[in-house]
C-alpha cells in the first residue's frame, strides 16, 4: 500500500485554490448528475410503465459518449479546455431546466425526456475529455495523484448520497428535483467561469482522420499507457459483479430491498474512504506493483463475494472490492495523465473513456449472459478468476509497467506529429 509523505506547504491541494474552485464545481455536477438520474428513471417508469424504457435512458447516453469521444478528445486538444467544460455545463443546465418546466407543466413525455437526456449525453461527451485534460495544469505533478483521489471522493460522495437526497426531493415531484440539479450545474458553471486556469496556446489542427486517431496511435507507441488502459478494459469487464446484485440479495442472501441498498452501497463507500486516505498520502515508489496487486486484490474480492452466504461477509468483500479498485484507478488515471505531453491529454483521455464506457456497459451485460448460462454464482466465480488471469497476462506481457517505480518520474516525449505512428 502507499506510504505517507512528509508535504510541504506546497504540496497540499487546499493551497492550490484553483484545484479547490474546480473539486467544488465538479462535487456539484456529480451531485446534480446523481439526483438527475434518479429522478429521470423514476419520471419514465411512472410514464410508461416498461422496464425495456429504463434501458433506453443508459442507451441514449451511451451512444453519444463513444460515438462523439474522439471528436471530443480533438476539440479538447484545439480549444480552451476550461471553455469546453463550461459550455457543456450551461448545454447541462439549460436541458435539466427544460425538464423542470414541462415537468411542472405537467407535458412531460417519454420521447421528450430521452431527447433531453440525449442533448446531456452530448454536452457530457465533450465535457469528460476536456475535464480530464485540465487536472495536470491545476496542481504540481508531485501531487496530481493525491488530486485525483480528491477528485475521485467527490464523485463518490455524489454517488452514495445523491440518489438518496434525489430520491428525498421527489416525494414533491420531478420538477422539483430537476430545479435543484438545474441549480447545482448553475454553481458548477459559475465556478467554473471564474476559474483561473493557464494551458499553452492549442495548437490548431484540422480535423482529419489522422488528427482524431492521434490518440490511438499515441497509446499504442507507449506500453505503460496502453497496459493501464487495457488492464482496466478487462479486469471491469470479467470482474464486474454488480449487474448481479439482485439475484445475490433475494435468492442467495435472502434479504429484502434493504440489504439491496448496502450491497450497492458497500462499494461506494470503500471506494470512499479508501480516496480520502488517498487524498492525504503520496505513492512514492512500486506503483507498478501496488496498481498490479490491487487488481489482483480486487479479483480476491470477487471471489470471496461470490461463494459468501451471509450478508456481513457479502458487504466486507464488496467494501474491499471498491476500495481496492480505487487504488488501482488512481495509479491507472495518473500514470496516464503524467505519460502524456500536454497537447494530447484530450485525445488520449478521450480514448480512455471510450474504454471505461465500454468496460462498465459491456461488464454488465457480460454478467447477466454468463449468470443466465450457469448461475449468478458461477458467473461471478469466472469474473473474479478471470480477473487474476488477466493480471498475470498483463504482469507478463507488460513489464516495464510491472516494475514501474514511480508515477512521474518516467520523462515524457514530445507528442509526435498526427498519425505519425502509422506512417
Amino acid at each position: 500500500m502507499p506510504s505517507p509523505n512528509v508535504r510541504a506547504p506546497a504540496d497540499r491541494l487546499r493551497s492550490h485554490p484553483a484545484f479547490v474552485q474546480f473539486w467544488f464545481a465538479r462535487i456539484c455536477s456529480g451531485f446534480g448528475f446523481q439526483m438527475l438520474s434518479v429522478a429521470v428513471g423514476w419520471q419514465v417508469y411512472a410514464i410508461t410503465g416498461r422496464a425495456l424504457d429504463l434501458g433506453l435512458i443508459g442507451l441514449v447516453q451511451f451512444i453519444p459518449s463513444v460515438l462523439l469521444a474522439l471528436p471530443a478528445g480533438h476539440v479538447a486538444d484545439q480549444f480552451e479546455r476550461r471553455r469546453i467544460v463550461l459550455l457543456g455545463q450551461i448545454v447541462d443546465m439549460l436541458a435539466i431546466a427544460v425538464l423542470a418546466a414541462i415537468s411542472f407543466a405537467h407535458l412531460a413525455h417519454e420521447a421528450t425526456i430521452l431527447a433531453l437526456v440525449f442533448v446531456i449525453g452530448v454536452a457530457k461527451a465533450f465535457e469528460f475529455p476536456a475535464m480530464q485534460s485540465m487536472l495536470p495544469a491545476l496542481v504540481p505533478t508531485s501531487v496530481l495523484p493525491r488530486a485525483m483521489a480528491a477528485g475521485a471522493s467527490a464523485g463518490q460522495a455524489a454517488m452514495i448520497m445523491g440518489p438518496a437526497v434525489g430520491g428525498f426531493l421527489y416525494v414533491a415531484g420531478p420538477g422539483t428535483v430537476y430545479t435543484v440539479c438545474a441549480l447545482l450545474y448553475l454553481v458548477a458553471a459559475l465556478l467554473m467561469g471564474h476559474l483561473r486556469y493557464e494551458q499553452a496556446q492549442p495548437k490548431r489542427e484540422p480535423a482529419t482522420l489522422k488528427t482524431l486517431f492521434a490518440g490511438v496511435h499515441f497509446i499504442r507507441a507507449r506500453p505503460d499507457v496502453l497496459g493501464v488502459i487495457s488492464l482496466d478494459l478487462f479486469a471491469v469487464l470479467l470482474g464486474g459483479a454488480t449487474a448481479l446484485l439482485p439475484i445475490f440479495a433475494k435468492d442467495i442472501l435472502h434479504t429484502g430491498p434493504w440489504g439491496l441498498g448496502l450491497l450497492r452501497a458497500a462499494p461506494a463507500v470503500g471506494a470512499l474512504l479508501m480516496s480520502v486516505w488517498l487524498a492525504r498520502h503520496t505513492m512514492e515508489r512500486r506503483v507498478g506493483p501496488i496498481m498490479f496487486a490491487s487488481v489482483a486484490a480486487f479479483g480476491v474480492a470477487t471471489l470471496v463475494f461470490a461463494v459468501s452466504t451471509t450478508l456481513w461477509l457479502s458487504l466486507a468483500a464488496l467494501f474491499a472490492l471498491g476500495a481496492f479498485d480505487m487504488v488501482s484507478m488512481v495509479i491507472r488515471g495518473a500514470l496516464v495523465q503524467l505519460d502524456t505531453p500536454d497537447d494530447m491529454r484530450g485525445r488520449v483521455s478521450a480514448v480512455n473513456a471510450i474504454f471505461i464506457n465500454t468496460s462498465n456497459q459491456l461488464g454488465e451485460f457480460e454478467s447477466g449472459l454468463v449468470a443466465a448460462w450457469v448461475g449468478a454464482v458461477n458467473a461471478t466465480l469466472i469474473g473474479g478468476i478471470g480477473t487474476l488471469v488477466v493480471v498475470a497476462l498483463w504482469m507478463a506481457m507488460f513489464p516495464t509497467l510491472r516494475r514501474r517505480q514511480r508515477l512521474h518520474g518516467e520523462p515524457v516525449a514530445p507528442a509526435e506529429p498526427a498519425g505519425a505512428a502509422s506512417q
